[in-house]
């Protein structure tokens, strides 16, 4: 029989219909059966890529609150056979909840997630799973550490997780990755430990997903997803020169392949609506698959490295930013801030011209909140904004040949490349962000949150106008917040946080404005302040809208005694934005 490798996952959910991705060991037929009497039903075949093996199941016919338990059925040609849930799991049965659009929006977010064991060793190095203590406490297995239950009233369970970078990590590999890529090459030959192409890919998801817990979380809470640098390597498209440098080796074609082809697989195929699949390229090619294979299983493994590459060599070809609609409450924009960048140095730009054009149809009001997800943090520490931009414009060559040379070598060495790094692209969204908070793009909502990861702390900031901006236009109708939520799990090294706190938050305040005057770096239309943090734990946070503003807060997982294998979640932080 035809084994469950992943999932499942649930994906793309609405108020009538949801998506569930697996991964199996072979061809097959796999049927979903949803509701108490197993009445809604889904079925399609698998399609392959580099030998392995997929299926985007589709249920529909549900009606909106609902909740639907469901189980998976795999058939390879000899009989179906019930894979999910798993004989004897201690976990509640698997359910999906569909879309209540007037019910309020609850939404986990964060960034940053090793897959390390979770045990003794690997807490020791990479701190508690917060996702998994996250999960154990949703599923009852636990309770949550006496005194700091983020959720007092008892557990909801969010309407969606929001994965915000760095779902894996393919150039830092833990062990048993190594152990993997030394099964099949030799590690002293590049890209040495780093991944190489599909089929490690595929191993790295493997690993990153496949924890018993977070597998039952995954298949129970709608997920979103979004790259960051690490999905594909450190830096990433920082700049031209760091491009030219990658495409200049004899590996980085097959790892930036094989990146963006298991990322459409595994993370994007499931952020679309069943609308946009019916308008993907690649997804046409799998539901072609008569055409293809007399049994019916397509493998678009060509087809999907070629659309690797051309997405890669030609950013406008695709887009991988989406946006959710939760009725008039909220309306969730989540930004590719890595794919999509132009690098030339007289036009660098977080964003090409289509997919600013496309960012800009999006930052709108006539919804309560607009929460726009960012891997990257849109609002840093003010004086560590000023330097990266400051960090642009020497590059650019504000300060000559050798200050170009200079600036270039800081960029990728202490990793200079978040918004502020790519003025143009902030300053344009600042004009957006006031323009929707004055209500001169719609209805103002009640906020604008920007909710990213990426920088391995969390903080909240608080943005205004700045007195020359404030006096140029109508007053502020919305609160301009950004919330931040990293690691999941990869924490920073003790030193290290001092080292951020210091240089985020200290130094790098006097010193950013200054160094930015000289390089005559514009002035940001909006100033902004911290208004709680840094914190370093590893973290979730989870977001619920009230009435009438926001509350968000971040938790953590603690081990008691011995016991690694059931951390209790713990509040770290909260903050509520009336």
């Amino acid at each position: 029989m035809s084994a469950l490798v992943l999932g499942p996952l649930l994906r793309h959910v609405d108020e009538t219909s949801a998506s569930i991705w697996v991964e199996t060991d072979g061809a097959a037929v796999v049927t979903v059966r949803a509701g108490d009497q197993q009445e809604h039903v889904g079925r399609t075949r698998t399609f392959r890529v580099h030998g392995h093996h997929y299926a985007l199941v589709h249920v529909d016919g549900m009606t909106k609150g609902g909740k639907y338990p469901y189980t998976v059925e795999v058939d390879d040609g000899s009989g179906a056979e019930q894979v999910w849930p798993e004989p004897g799991s201690p976990y509640p049965p698997s359910l999906i909840p569909t879309l209540d659009v007037e019910k309020p929006l609850r939404m986990a977010f964060g960034s940053c997630r090793t897959a390390v064991e979770h045990d003794a060793e690997g807490n020791k190095t990479h701190g508690v799973d917060a996702l998994r203590a996250y999960a154990l406490r949703m599923a009852g297995v636990t309770e949550a550490t006496e005194g700091g239950d983020p959720d007092p009233g008892g557990v909801r369970w969010p309407d969606l997780v929001l994965f915000l970078g760095d779902q894996v990590y393919a150039d830092e590999t833990t062990s048993a990755m190594r152990e993997f890529i030394s099964s099949r090459r030799d590690i002293e030959q590049a890209p040495w430990t780093e991944l190489q192409d599909y089929e490690e890919y595929a191993h790295l998801y493997l690993l990153a997903w496949n924890d018993p817990a977070n597998r039952w979380l995954l298949s129970t809470v709608p997920s979103a997803m979004i790259f960051d640098d690490h999905d594909i390597r450190d830096d990433w498209n920082t700049s031209k020169a760091w491009k030219d440098e990658m495409e200049a080796t004899d590996w980085w074609h097959s790892r930036i392949v094989g990146g963006l082809a298991s990322y459409w697989v595994y993370q994007h195929l499931g952020n679309m609506t069943p609308e946009e699949r019916n308008a993907d390229p690649i997804w046409n090619r799998v539901e072609a698959r008569d055409a293809f294979d007399p049994d019916g299983e397509v493998d678009i493994s060509e087809a999907l490295d070629a659309f690797a590459d051309r997405a890669d060599q030609e950013p406008t070809s695709y887009r991988w930013s989406y946006v959710r609609q939760y009725g008039t409450q909220a309306r969730l924009v989540v930004i590719d801030s890595r794919a999509a960048r132009v690098l030339e140095e007289d036009q660098r730009s977080l964003l090409d011209e289509a997919e600013m054009e496309w960012l800009d149809d999006q930052m709108r009001g006539d919804v309560d909140h607009l929460l726009v997800g960012t891997s990257l943090p849109y609002l840093l520490a003010p004086g560590l904004h000023y330097v990266e931009a400051f960090n642009e414009a020497l590059s650019g060559g504000a300060w000559g040949a050798r200050g170009a040379k200079l600036g270039e070598t800081l960029r990728q060495g202490v990793d200079l490349e978040h918004w502020a790094a790519f003025q143009d692209a902030f300053q344009q969204v600042a004009r957006m962000t006031l323009e929707t908070s004055r209500g001169q793009r719609g209805r103002a909502p009640t906020t604008v949150t920007f909710l990213s990861g990426d920088v391995h702390h969390s903080y909240v900031s608080e943005a205004q106008p700045t007195r020359r901006e404030a006096r140029s236009g109508p007053p502020l109708k919305s609160r301009i917040i950004q919330a931040v939520c990293s690691p999941i799990r990869n924490p920073l090294q003790r030193e290290w946080r001092y080292a951020t706190a210091i240089a985020s938050y200290g130094v790098a305040g006097p010193l950013g404005h200054v160094v930015a005057r000289s390089a005559k770096v514009p002035d940001a239309p909006l100033r902004w302040r911290l208004a709680r943090g840094p914190w370093f734990d590893n973290n979730l946070a989870t977001l619920e809208i009230t009435e009438p503003g926001l509350r968000i807060w971040w938790a953590t997982g603690d081990v008691e005694g011995d016991d690694h294998a059931h951390p209790r979640l713990r509040s770290v932080s909260e903050v509520t934005v009336p």
